[in-house]
């Protein structure tokens, strides 16, 4: 009996330890967050998309650019330095991403309605990569995308006339199902925005 016992013990101790080692295991093959180099926004409650109408005259929303990595700036054309800073800064991306580049999609939004027609968009945004697209809309629609986005912007009148416009810079990026995941600040680098939508390309 007492050997019974004895072997009924080891019998439950293997198993014991069997458990904890395919828990162990489990936990080993448990999914890592991506390693993200900008903020990681995911599940945010803002930036849910907009209804603007791009430069060639047709009605936008995020969902028609589904399958794609899409990239969103806030900024205005007669921009002095921020916005064609970031959208050169995203031509090198492009570049950088070779083929895969054919998967995202980058859009400006402008925060200057008044000037920034479906013309002038065309004539600019274009020029720093064929592919990239202009979105704009009427002062309230702008206002609304804006607010949606969190996104501050305000006219500044300029010495001697005309005026610019102050607001927010970063870019905005969705995976590839339309879910708002990263934000990057002005300035991180094209190697930073490379790295992290090669990670949206490959887990959405």
């Amino acid at each position: 009996m007492r050997s019974a016992g004895l072997a009924v013990k080891s019998i439950l101790a293997s198993l014991t330890a069997l458990l904890l080692a395919a828990l162990l295991a489990g936990c080993e093959r448990a999914p890592q967050p991506p390693a993200f180099q900008l903020t990681d926004v995911t599940g945010a409650e803002f930036g849910r998309g907009f209804s603007l109408t791009d430069h060639n005259g047709r009605a936008r929303t995020l969902a028609d650019f589904r399958g794609k990595v899409v990239t969103v700036f806030f900024g205005f054309t007669h921009c002095p330095d921020v916005c064609p800073t970031a959208l050169a800064e995203m031509a090198e991306v492009m570049r950088e991403l070779g083929p895969d580049a054919q998967k995202v999609q980058v859009l400006l939004i402008t925060v200057d309605p008044e000037r920034d027609t479906a013309e002038v968009l065309r004539q600019y945004v274009p020029s720093f990569h064929a592919s990239f697209l202009g979105l704009h809309g009427d002062a309230d629609a702008i206002a609304r995308t804006a607010k949606e986005f969190k996104v501050f912007y305000q006219k500044q009148a300029l010495p001697g006339g005309g005026y610019s416009v102050d607001h927010s810079a970063g870019t905005y990026m969705y995976d590839r199902e339309g879910r708002l995941r990263l934000y990057a600040s002005h300035g991180r680098g094209a190697a930073a925005l490379v790295h992290d939508i090669r990670i949206l390309l490959q887990n959405s």
